[in-house]
């Protein structure tokens, strides 16, 4: 029987989707001086030690030999592949396109989750993933962003978002059987391991050459953005991922740009139209009946 949470997974959805806003917002910044691939390896190697420094510290049990495999492929799945298509499409698709293209997943968690764990589509989650989807789409600015859209962008993206829905879907067969710590670590891992070989191999997304060139106070940033997006904010996802629907905790998803809009707009001097404003509200109507969803879960009934 598994334990309570010490937190709702409500609040762990939410302070996963602040960190990956807030680093959002940082690695904004630091792709002006870092290429993609660069960063990536930069980002994922102080992850993946906070991580197994972690494992250590808690000494939490690792999984029978039979799960290692379907971990593994699941961190070269994300952040590997996916985060690797991301940043490829990101280069002839404008930042409007990619957000409207990356809310699209909590949608295609919905059907593959029915399609692969047997979750029922209710209209309630349904329409709760629309209105987010919606207020996404004003925040993100797309009618300003749609002139000029390069299909082979919009493919890579796409592709991207079709990891992560697969990642969240997979992962959430495998997080009841293993801890959230160690099921983290491993998949950061591997996804380390495809980002040094696509370092190694030399692309024009980055070299080994690069990471030479990184001023020291660049590194520094770019490891602390790493610990937030990947070590901090999916430890949390997977712990979340435990107690409630796939579909579910995919929908918070939709949360992630009021935190990257908000602190772009105290950090970075960005202002907000009246349309983006309207699209935040509809993104905090829809966290708030997300929150009301999964009221209760965690406190030690059964996820389904």
């Amino acid at each position: 029987m598994r334990h309570s949470l010490r937190f709702p997974p409500a609040v762990l959805l939410v302070t996963a989707c602040a960190l990956w806003g807030a680093a959002t917002v940082l690695n904004k910044a630091l792709l002006a001086s870092i290429n993609p691939v660069t960063l990536l390896v930069v980002q994922l190697a102080p992850s993946a030690l906070f991580l197994w420094a972690a494992v250590l510290i808690t000494a939490c049990p690792a999984p029978a030999t039979s799960y290692w495999l379907p971990l593994i492929a699941l961190g070269v799945l994300n952040p590997g592949i996916s985060y690797t298509l991301n940043l490829m499409g990101l280069a002839s698709v404008s930042a409007s396109v990619s957000t409207l293209l990356w809310a699209a997943e909590p949608l295609m968690i919905l059907g593959l989750a029915a399609l692969f764990l047997g979750e029922k589509i209710t209209w309630r989650l349904l329409l709760v993933m629309l209105l987010g989807g919606l207020g996404v789409a004003l925040v993100a600015n797309v009618h300003g962003g749609l002139d000029a859209i390069a299909p082979q962008g919009v493919v890579l993206l796409l592709g991207a978002v079709l990891c992560c829905a697969f990642y969240t879907v997979f992962s959430r067969q495998l997080v009841e059987s293993v801890d959230p710590v160690f099921t983290v670590a491993l998949q950061q891992t591997a996804g380390l391991a495809w980002a040094v070989a696509l370092l190694l191999v030399g692309t024009p997304f980055g070299s080994v050459d690069d990471i030479r060139a990184i001023p020291p106070a660049t590194l520094v940033a770019a490891a602390i953005s790493g610990l937030l997006y990947y070590a901090a904010a999916y430890w949390l996802y997977i712990a979340a991922l435990r107690w409630v629907p796939a579909a579910v905790a995919g929908s918070y998803f939709n949360v992630i740009p009021i935190f990257g809009v908000g602190l772009a707009y105290l950090f970075l001097g960005e202002t907000l139209t009246p349309v983006q404003w309207l699209g935040a509200g509809a993104i905090l109507a829809s966290t708030y009946a997300l929150v009301r969803l999964t009221n209760g879960m965690g406190s030690g009934r059964s996820a389904e």
